[in-house]
């Protein structure tokens, strides 16, 4: 008879009650696999019943039942019916199945149900989530989730991996009175099938190396199609300056987005020459006091420059700034993105070749701008990286050191790339961002790290260190 072989990473979700047991990873751990054979082992030895749950399930096909079939098949598990919406031990219901995107009061008819597990939780939505706690009552109950992170930002990283993600990142695993959360890959599972192995040896070999994190080792993929900044270009930017031996030279700028409705969050960063120190938001408060902590971390940084978003709101705090900074040694200065590009007749330039449009034909606004020269440096600095010589005015590193810098890159890879009916280069609305099909977040620290490249005039040519072989000073 065959028996259960669970990684042994996983083995504490059988042997250790907690109210939030949370499996996450790449392809080919066996998460879902060790889940189906512990429920089952539960619904045989213990009564225990488990709903299945997925945020979308157009139909049968697209649950965990089929899982729970080859393994009560592979097992050879007596005393199991199974049916093409639920499947029975001894006459008794142990496992039924529901889709939560349409449904979420469908998660309160699962009355005598004491475990819910949520396949492919990274998919699961907000209202989903507040909807599942509060209906499983029962002494004991247990809410499994399995999955693969997707974004950062996404509600269900939020709750279960972005607050514990040092220790998971350390360790592999965090435990406290109500969590249990194991990451676990491929490498993790002594039972990962030869076929995989060649699976995944091409993919590493002919995948983006972010979309092959993602699939492989369970990392956030912060990109959305036709992304603006790739999630490799933005992973090559960090601690760049000290991959290429680059100096941090120059003003010292800081920069903020101001809350779009007054008690939204709030951006910030602030930049030594290329180099970006610190990018940040503030969740609480309005938008005068999002200021007064702006203008407070600015002064701390001794930058020289202060830059925020005038549009809308920003407007209103001009006579804020005017009193706060009048009689410091900082200069200040209001970024209107809904303004006309810059030098608008000049023929669109970059990585310092000529393009056939002006600048007028090529970008909707100074925002449009301003994000494609943002673009246009973390394109570059990509290519330094690979060991192209590359002006290193033209480039852009972002410190490791940055809090913050997973949702940064998940604020800065998934904004669209968007033309209007005249072709030229448009950012995408934080309203329109906010809809079906993106239902993106605001970008308010990705915003910040635009500004914060303001006038790149400010920036002083740097020295940088010949340690790539091809590079030369020319």
């Amino acid at each position: 008879m065959p028996t259960m072989m669970i990684p042994p990473k996983l083995l504490p979700m059988v042997e250790t009650p907690k109210r939030f047991k949370v499996a996450i990873g790449g392809r080919g751990s066996g998460k879902s696999m060790t889940f189906a054979d512990c429920c089952l082992m539960a619904a045989q030895t213990q009564g225990i019943k488990t709903a299945c749950f997925r945020e979308f399930q157009s139909s049968i096909d697209d649950s965990v039942l089929a899982i729970l079939a080859d393994e009560i098949d592979r097992l050879n598990l007596q005393g199991f019916e199974i049916y093409n919406n639920q499947i029975l031990y001894e006459g008794v219901p142990a496992f039924k199945f529901r889709g939560l995107a349409r449904n979420t009061d469908g998660v309160k008819s699962m009355h005598g149900f004491e475990r819910f597990w949520v396949e492919e939780s990274q998919t699961i939505s907000f209202n989903s989530l507040k909807a599942l706690t509060p209906t499983l009552r029962i002494a004991d109950s247990e809410i499994w989730f399995s999955g693969n992170p997707r974004s950062s930002v996404d509600p269900f990283s939020q709750r279960f991996i972005k607050p514990y993600e040092k220790e998971l990142r350390r360790d592999g695993y965090y435990e406290d009175d109500l969590h249990l959360i194991v990451w676990i890959n491929h490498d993790d599972n002594e039972l990962f099938p030869e076929v995989l192995e060649q699976e995944r040896v091409h993919d590493k070999k002919t995948m983006p190396t972010a979309l092959y994190r993602h699939i492989w080792e369970g990392e956030y993929h912060d990109e959305v199609e036709d992304s603006i900044i790739p999630v490799d270009w933005f992973d090559n930017a960090i601690d760049a300056h000290e991959k290429l031996g680059i100096k941090q030279e120059g003003a010292i700028i800081a920069s903020h987005d101001p809350s779009d409705e007054g008690g939204d969050s709030k951006g910030f960063a602030v930049r030594h020459g290329n180099v970006i120190l610190d990018v940040s938001e503030k969740l609480t408060g309005d938008a005068a006091e999002g200021m007064d902590w702006a203008i407070d971390k600015a002064l701390k940084a001794n930058a020289d420059y202060f830059v925020w978003d005038a549009d809308g709101l920003g407007v209103s705090l001009k006579r804020q700034v005017d009193n706060a900074l009048t009689d410091k040694k900082i200069e200040y200065v209001m970024f209107k993105g809904s303004e006309s590009v810059e030098e608008a007749e000049k023929p669109y330039t970059a990585g310092g070749k000529t393009k056939n449009k002006t600048n007028k034909e090529t970008f909707f606004n100074k925002r449009a701008q301003y994000w494609w020269r943002l673009r246009d440096r973390f394109e570059a600095t990509n290519r330094a990286i690979k060991g192209e010589y590359i002006d290193p005015d033209e480039l852009i590193s972002l410190s490791s050191k940055i809090e913050n810098i997973d949702q940064l890159r998940a604020e800065v890879c998934r904004i669209p790339l968007k033309r209007n009916n005249m072709g030229k280069i448009q950012i995408m609305s934080k309203v329109d961002m906010a809809k079906k099909p993106y239902e993106l977040p605001s970008p308010n620290m990705g915003d910040s790290l635009m500004m914060a490249m303001y006038r790149p005039n400010l920036v002083k040519r740097q020295s940088v260190k010949l340690n790539y072989s091809g590079w030369s000073n020319a």
